[in-house]
């Protein structure tokens, strides 16, 4: 089969709730992923070599077994007991370690591709129980969705029916978060009882963006700030400078702000880039 180039878009968590820790040192919670237009691109090449071969234009993304589209495409092998090999070359434009999910959606994107090219046949449920294997943001990458109820670790997966279009500017410092970090920091005592993600819910069906603005949350970020509480000031500035509601994406230090509109969304990024270098304008794709 020819090779076979994919897209592969990035998330932002508008609620995280963190419900409990689980006897597996992972944490039950509750979140609404929405699928954003910051994409990397994926290019896979089948191969006759039987190797996996991953080539990458960032310098931080590890090119051998801890790279999450390295690991998928190795238990591929391993459980269909596929001969063929492959090179999967990534373009590079989610920030890495930033809570936008690059390593995840990769690996998604990965895993549907692999699906095609060395034809497996695995249904939707089968590609989320490999997927759930690899890491708690996959399987959300593997629904044709722009919105969704993320429960358990985060791998079970309830698409919402939401035809709102948000715009966004993220912010990304150049500053890494790992979510064993920022979860070792989590006090449950701590985070807020009352939020629930059926109020955001309803209100991206229903209301305007200054309003779903005002009902962004995300439990972890207490844990950010107490890790990097410089990171407190790129909020403040983005409340000042238009932003209907700041927060940060799942475990990572990106920090997101949501606007009214396109034309704002260019004019805030554009202010924010004075102050820093990695900015996007983006939009639920």
């Amino acid at each position: 089969m020819p090779s076979l180039r994919l897209y592969s878009p990035a998330k932002l968590n508008l609620f995280l709730k963190v419900l409990n820790k689980r006897p597996d040192n992972y944490h039950n919670l509750e979140t609404i992923f929405e699928r954003i237009n910051l994409v990397d691109e994926i290019r896979l090449i089948p191969n006759s070599t039987g190797k996996i071969k991953i080539i990458c234009d960032h310098p931080q993304v590890p090119k051998g077994p801890k790279n999450l589209v390295y690991k998928v495409s190795q238990m591929l092998q391993k459980e269909f007991g596929i001969t063929q090999g492959v090179t999967i070359n990534i373009k590079k434009n989610i920030p890495v370690a930033a809570g936008l999910a690059g390593g995840s959606t990769n690996a998604a994107t990965t895993l549907l591709g692999l699906n095609k090219i060395w034809e497996i046949g695995l249904s939707q449920k089968q590609l989320v129980e490999i997927g759930a294997k690899i890491g708690s943001d996959v399987a959300f990458f593997l629904y044709n969705c722009s919105w969704a109820l993320g429960q358990g670790r985060g791998e079970r997966i309830t698409p919402l029916k939401i035809k709102q279009k948000l715009w966004h500017v993220v912010v990304v410092p150049r500053i890494k978060m790992y979510s064993k970090d920022v979860f070792g920091r989590l006090n449950l005592k701590l985070t807020k009882k009352r939020v629930d993600a059926n109020i955001l819910t309803l209100a991206l069906k229903t209301q305007s963006a200054l309003q779903v603005g005002n009902l962004l949350h995300n439990d972890l970020e207490t844990s950010i700030l107490s890790i990097r509480p410089e990171l407190l000031r790129v909020k403040e500035k983005m409340l000042k400078n238009r932003c209907c509601g700041v927060a940060f994406s799942g475990s990572g230090s990106a920090c997101y702000g949501l606007v009214p509109s396109r034309r704002i969304a260019s004019a805030v990024a554009k202010d924010l880039r004075r102050s820093y270098a990695r900015v996007f304008a983006v939009c639920t794709f």
